[in-house]
């Protein structure tokens, strides 16, 4: 599920899209920490469980309703977020990209090493690439609790994750705060100058982004039922990126297209309809093996031929497209 709206991620530019999948792992081990056996010690051994049912009653560990384990998720990334969005306050453009790469690295390797680091009666915090398994299957209440056979009750839930985040970035978007953000994407000194505060804008776009990416993250761990250091790699959030601008920047709706359109060409049309393409005309390989080769190549047609995405934002699109931009003689134009 890829939650990314149009509107949080404008403040400082879409390489956001980034920092919101590396703060997923939050909201994955979110779930490993709340919703597994985890931490077996607990209380005398015999767990804590709250507004849990079934098997989970009897095991050892911390054990959260899912829905208490979506909360905790997002308070996690929040506060996350807007730590490791302090540091880049003054950064722009390409700079702010690297150093968004850098600390989604960074929180990579953080998962892996932090297996040494133990608490609460010598359990270690992430168990590295082990992983922490297995975690409790969603259990909402007045439904049956999810099982691994049957995936129609994880769909339908995914697909009301998506609309709820849908609906929030809707309204984000014309709220008070969204005019804010996508005023100082457009020019942030002329922002500053008609009285936006950058610092608190800015914080509040980390902020619902990484809280975003927390939802993501906790319901992918409880679909795998499994927390690890390996699930969280740096070619996904590329995936994400490239959805991002194939959609269009700016678009909420673009970006579900862009999804909607990279899932079918990486789950189907790469492995099951063109996968042997090369294999036919002699060569030794197939194209699973040159699947972001495909998506390069799509990203520079989608660069020459249409910049603005496929269902852009009606301000890139005027200025991609319609080439009207406010410039300083069209200023001065006006000021005489």
């Amino acid at each position: 599920m890829v939650t990314r709206s149009g509107s949080p991620d404008t403040a400082n530019g879409d390489s956001s899209a980034s920092r919101r999948l590396s703060l997923g792992d939050f909201g994955a081990f979110a779930v490993g920490w709340f919703a597994s056996g985890h931490f077996a010690y607990v209380n005398n051994e015999e767990g804590i469980h709250v507004l849990v049912g079934g098997n989970a009653l009897n095991l050892p560990g911390i054990h959260f309703n899912f829905l208490i384990v979506l909360v905790i998720a997002m308070i996690l990334t929040t506060i996350a977020g807007m730590i490791i969005g302090l540091p880049t306050l003054r950064l722009r453009g390409d700079y702010i990209a690297i150093v968004t790469l850098a600390f989604g690295e960074i929180i990579g390797r953080l998962a892996v090493n932090l297996d040494g680091t133990t608490i609460l009666g010598g359990t270690p915090i992430t168990a590295g690439r082990q992983g922490i398994s297995p975690v409790d299957r969603i259990d909402l209440p007045f439904l049956d609790p999810f099982t691994v056979l049957d995936k129609k009750p994880w769909y339908w839930f995914a697909l009301f994750l998506v609309v709820v985040v849908l609906f929030v970035n809707f309204r984000l978007r014309d709220s008070r705060m969204g005019r804010a953000w996508v005023a100082l994407r457009e020019d942030e000194i002329a922002a500053v100058a008609m009285g936006v505060p950058a610092v608190k804008t800015k914080l509040m776009a980390y902020a619902s982004g990484a809280a975003f990416g927390g939802i993501s993250g906790a319901f992918l761990a409880s679909l795998l039922n499994t927390v690890n250091a390996d699930q969280f790699q740096f070619s996904f959030s590329i995936l994400v990126l490239a959805m991002v601008i194939l959609g269009g920047l700016g678009s909420i709706w673009g970006v579900v297209i862009g999804a909607l359109v990279l899932s079918f060409i990486n789950n189907y049309l790469i492995p099951d309809v063109i996968n042997d393409l090369p294999s036919n005309v002699g060569l030794d390989f197939d194209m699973t093996q040159i699947t972001f080769a495909v998506y390069g190549f799509l990203l520079l047609i989608m660069m020459i031929l249409r910049p603005q995405g496929l269902l852009p934002d009606r301000r890139h699109k005027m200025e991609l497209v319609d080439n009207v931009e406010t410039t300083d003689e069209t200023l001065y134009t006006a000021r005489a």
